[in-house]
């Protein structure tokens, strides 16, 4: 004879077994995105002992442009050539300031500008986490303020470019 109350053991297992391996994927894919951005959100925003200058675009190519670098900081050195790897919304003719990486030849835009665009693979790993949170987690208001952060984030950068 079948019993009609069941045991509540197996849904909560399972409830946990969801909760834990969302919540697991949620935490990689932000510290992904953390990890990403940070590569060049060190360069420009721990800006002590590093040359800062400015960068005036001679060249551009598909994923760099170049042009000479004149010192702002003391210990700077002039050069004739430096590379910016990425080209959003760098013209031909402008100049920018930058932050040369250690090694001296690659720079990466300074400023307001410098930082959100640094931080743009955290806004976008904040939409996709919010997503998670909201359909694995089934927290919709943490999922909410996720993706407001990280949309504020991408359009933020979007128009300091």
């Amino acid at each position: 004879m079948p019993s009609a109350v069941r045991s509540s053991r197996g849904s909560s297992a399972l409830r946990f077994g969801r909760f834990a391996a969302m919540g697991t994927v949620a935490v990689l894919i932000l510290i992904a995105g953390v990890w990403a951005s940070w590569g060049t959100a060190q360069h420009v925003m721990l800006t002590k002992g590093r040359e800062r200058g400015t960068v005036e675009v001679t060249r551009c190519a598909e994923d760099a442009c170049e042009g000479p670098f004149r010192p702002l900081s003391p210990g700077a050195q002039p050069r004739e050539k430096v590379v910016l790897d990425d080209t959003v919304a760098v013209e031909k003719g402008s100049t920018y300031t930058v932050v040369l990486k250690p090694g001296g030849e690659e720079a990466v835009r300074s400023g307001p500008a410098g930082v959100l665009y640094a931080w743009v693979p955290l806004g976008g790993a904040l939409l996709l986490a919010s997503v998670v949170v909201a359909g694995g987690l089934l927290r919709t208001r943490a999922a909410w303020v996720m993706a407001l952060a990280g949309a504020g984030l991408l359009t933020a950068a979007f128009v300091a470019l």
